[in-house]
């Protein structure tokens, strides 16, 4: 891949080319942690870190990894920094980390940290590597709290545990179920690219 410069490799990675709303990848931990926005900001930074350290590592080690044993390394190299986040969250916040359970551990299958660190961390300098990585997860975070947003304000009448709607508010159940992320994340990709649509029609 040719070398993009940075301010194209963010507008990409947050909009144009989304790895949530464009991309479709990330799905099942949307299911997961997004039914109280506590869950979703930690589960989300874990990530933004673990695909930022990725692809800069997978960016320094490439010349010394065989190309045959490259996806082990990448998964091996992925592991290591998801050890360091559930080690984390278990000494320091670990009624997050019971909350969460395995979905921890399952960022080492999400799909936008491995396919950031194939296909351009194997293929471009350390730097750009972070940044892709970086703005990759900010761009997964930042969907993810949206629905979080909604189904918590919605299901529990709170935003990040603080009670915000009046006591007399029915709480939403099936906000809190997993299905409700499934049409909530359809609203938001049929809203955002409907509205990337008509600006491409404007053109």
């Amino acid at each position: 891949m040719a070398q993009k410069n940075w301010i194209a490799i963010a507008k990409d990675n947050l909009w144009y080319n989304n790895p949530v709303f464009i991309q479709i990848l990330g799905i099942c931990s949307t299911l997961a942690v997004t039914n109280t926005l506590i869950n979703t900001s930690i589960m989300t930074v874990g990530v933004v870190f673990v695909t930022g350290l990725s692809a800069l590592t997978v960016s320094l080690l490439k010349s010394f990894i065989p190309r045959k044993v490259r996806m082990i390394a990448q998964t091996l190299i992925i592991s290591f920094y998801v050890i360091i986040v559930d080690i984390v969250l278990r000494a320091y916040v670990p009624e997050v980390s019971r909350a969460l359970g395995p979905y921890v551990g399952l960022i080492i299958t999400n799909c936008i940290i491995m396919g950031r660190t194939e296909a351009f961390a194997q293929s471009n300098p350390p730097l750009l590597s972070l940044w892709d990585g970086l703005t990759s997860g900010i761009g997964y975070m930042y969907v993810l709290l949206m629905v979080a947003f909604v189904r918590e304000l919605l299901g529990f009448g709170t935003l990040f545990g603080f009670q915000i709607l009046p006591d007399n508010f029915v709480n939403w159940t099936i906000m809190v179920m997993p299905p409700s992320a499934f049409f909530m994340l359809a609203i938001f990709i049929w809203i955002l690219k409907g509205y990337m649509f008509r600006k491409e029609v404007k053109k």
